[in-house]
């Protein structure tokens, strides 16, 4: 290092061990340093805490106890794709986090340089970061600023998730700023620009739009201002261009507006281990292709409101993959959807049936078929019953978002069905020859209704809701949906 006068200085050293050579980086937190470990005879990463000026004395002091408490926490991390924390020191009033050093470009670096990914190489980012955050999340560490800039990739492929320095634990008792959000606008999820405290929900649907961006070559909320993609994020819905099979099942699912219906790290991970397994040839992109499920044409029209008589085809070589409970991919079915599903049905305005002739929820039993001309009571599930709402969800998000189209729509709900159908919440062997299932999605006249009014009879709806009943007609003597 050198002073002002062109004088060699003595190189800084911290702690009486660590020997700063280089500066790596700076960043919102603090600078990066390349330094000699004179200890152990290594060369380390260390952060050097710099925190933002005019931070008032008592936010700055939560601020600087937070990145401690992590640190420390994330020192007991054990994962290959976490970068490791070897030490963290206080001194002369500032804080130093000693940290493994990786030589690697992050993810944004190298999509800026150049473009898009190939699918195949996202899928293994994706299966490294969320063993990643599993580690963390297990560990009770909340990550906070899951974007690409916080994932470095090696030449070899291999993925570290650094940063740490703004994570919580999720049992920190309330180490709270003055209202300010933590982490990069175009990466937080909706339910923490609605207020809520990060979570690994959270965690995963930063993922979900650091994939996107990896494959996609752009972040799909990011826009010229802060506020306008906060305002995408609680509106919009990505559409995917390169993303597809499985890789879009998984983005799709970790962008759930919902993080209750969104999809959790182990689902993920199963899912895209899973088509990583399948000896598929590659595609345009490189990436696997998820294997292709034929069926014959239906031997007729399907007919849904037959009241539980289902004219459907024979399925050729029907593969249903379960993996970890989720159903694997995003798009399963080629030409024709799995022959358990029945045409979706439309509610509202334009619709197949009115809001009037069915209201049941999650879990809720019902005495009739699905039937336009029919009204479905709620009724108990130990009894003698025809159908069953075995799945719930309103995903997205705020009332401002535009109608995403009926082809859109239609697809999605179908998909959602299609996942909770063929998972461990219907748990029965036979499920696919035995039931017959449906999504229940709004019309684009109920969609433009409000769904914030307060009298329910002028209150939009919004919800996918999924039924299924026995194929044959006959009525269910037991509830099958496992709560």
């Amino acid at each position: 290092m050198t002073g002002p006068q062109g004088v060699s200085a003595q190189p800084r050293v911290i702690a009486g061990r660590y020997t700063l050579l280089a500066e790596l980086g700076r960043g919102g937190m603090g600078v990066v340093w390349r330094a000699q470990d004179n200890v152990i005879g290594r060369q380390v990463a260390i952060k050097e805490l710099h925190l933002p000026d005019g931070i008032a004395p008592e936010e700055r002091r939560v601020l600087e106890e937070r990145v401690l408490r992590e640190a420390r926490t994330a020192g007991r991390l054990n994962d290959p794709a976490v970068v490791t924390v070897f030490d963290v020191v206080a001194e002369g009033g500032m804080t130093y986090i000693v940290m493994e050093l990786v030589e690697a470009a992050t993810l944004s670096t190298l999509i800026n340089a150049h473009g898009p990914m190939p699918q195949d190489r996202v899928i293994s980012i994706a299966i490294q970061a969320l063993s990643a955050l599993d580690s963390a999340h297990q560990a009770g560490i909340v990550h906070r600023d899951v974007k690409p800039g916080n994932l470095m990739v090696t030449p070899n492929g291999r993925v570290k998730l650094t940063d740490f320095g703004i994570a919580q634990a999720v049992d920190d008792p309330r180490l709270t700023t003055s209202g300010s959000l933590i982490g990069s606008p175009a990466y937080m999820s909706p339910e923490r620009i609605h207020g809520h405290e990060a979570s690994p929900a959270s965690d995963l649907w930063a993922l979900g739009a650091t994939l996107c961006y990896a494959v996609e070559g752009a972040n799909p909320y990011e826009r010229t201002s802060t506020a306008s993609t906060l305002n995408a994020i609680m509106t919009e819905m990505p559409r995917l261009t390169r993303a597809n099979g499985v890789l879009g099942a998984v983005i799709t699912g970790l962008l759930m507006p919902d993080p209750n219906a969104r999809l959790t790290g182990p689902q993920a991970r199963a899912m895209l281990e899973r088509a990583v397994a399948q000896p598929t040839p590659p595609n345009g992109f490189g990436a696997p292709q998820h294997p292709t499920v034929h069926y014959t044409a239906p031997t007729a029209v399907r007919k849904p409101w037959l009241k539980g008589v289902l004219i459907t085809g024979t399925a050729v070589a029907a593969v249903a993959l379960l993996v970890g409970g989720v159903f694997l991919g995003r798009w399963v079915f080629t030409e024709q959807p799995p022959a358990a599903m029945a045409e979706t049905i439309t509610y509202g305005a334009g619709g197949t049936m009115s809001l009037d002739q069915f209201d049941l929820n999650n879990g809720d039993c019902g005495d009739n078929f699905l039937d336009p001309s029919t009204t479905v009571n709620r009724t108990e599930c130990d009894e003698s019953h025809r159908v069953e709402v075995y799945a719930v969800s309103q995903p997205f998000g705020s009332e401002k978002m535009a109608y995403p189209g009926d082809e859109w729509i239609k697809k999605y709900g179908e998909n959602f069905c299609t996942m909770y159908f063929m998972s461990a919440r219907i748990p029965s062997e036979d499920k696919e020859s035995r039931f017959r299932y449906v999504a229940l999605m709004p019309t684009s006249g109920e969609w433009q209704v409000d769904p914030t009014s307060s009298s329910s009879s002028e209150k939009g709806h919004r919800e996918i809701t999924c039924v299924l009943w026995n194929k044959d007609g006959t009525a269910l003597s037991e509830q099958v949906y496992a709560k």
